[in-house]
């Protein structure tokens, strides 16, 4: 099975072309107004009218309220919610009740410890997503920094939970991310700018071939 390619902080319909035409499989809309990546929620639902079908539309949240969340869930109508802040394990099945979507719960990983606090949300997440932990700064984003972390980190994590990859990642590194950790799903923001909240087409086109490439090569030699 060929591997899931997340672009996310997508803001344009230019944007979203140039992640369906290279081939990504899910397409991230934040809402969490200190990025520069934050949409309206008017402007979100008409990117997800254009992509319904052709790509999986995910909302992106930080610590997001009840009312948000519904209105979210009935506005945009994304095919899947991420969660990116601080939300614990209990807050996580709400919000699943809440929105009645899949979810997504972000988990920030600088030590072993962190990784293997992901467990709590194994039952109540349909994926985990390990992002680096972002920097200790008044200013600092929760995701989209930049960051990798330690990738061996994950090792045996694979066959425990269903889980994908953030932090630092490039069309430069991907590759080597994805054979290192060997997730359902890689993600990327920040990589594939020209500047903050400003998407490349070509970025985007390397990226996604990149992180199909190892597939593709196992598949030739297998």
């Amino acid at each position: 099975m060929s591997i899931g390619v997340k672009i996310c902080g997508i803001r344009t319909p230019a944007d979203l072309e140039a992640a369906v035409s290279a081939g990504a499989s899910h397409c991230g809309l934040v809402f969490y107004p200190p990025s520069p990546r934050s949409l309206p929620l008017a402007d979100a639902a008409a990117l997800v009218r254009v992509g319904r079908g052709r790509v999986t539309m995910i909302a992106l949240t930080v610590n997001a309220d009840d009312a948000l969340l519904a209105e979210i869930a009935a506005e945009v109508a994304p095919d899947m919610i991420q969660l990116h802040g601080r939300e614990t394990p209990e807050r996580t099945a709400d919000i699943r009740k809440i929105t009645g979507r899949p979810l997504i719960k972000a988990v920030s990983v600088a030590e072993p410890g962190d990784v293997a606090a992901a467990d709590a949300w194994r039952d109540v997440a349909d994926l985990v997503l390990f992002d680096a932990k972002p920097p200790l700064r008044p200013s600092a984003l929760p995701g989209g920094n930049g960051l990798s972390f330690d990738w061996s980190l994950l090792a045996g994590v694979k066959g425990r939970m269903p889980f994908a990859l953030s932090g630092g990642l490039t069309p430069d590194n991907v590759a080597e991310a994805i054979a290192a950790t060997e997730p359902m799903l890689v993600d990327v923001s920040s990589g594939v700018e020209t500047a903050p909240g400003q998407k490349d087409a070509e970025l985007i086109r390397r990226f996604v071939a990149a992180a199909r490439m190892p597939i593709l090569e196992g598949a030739a030699h297998g």
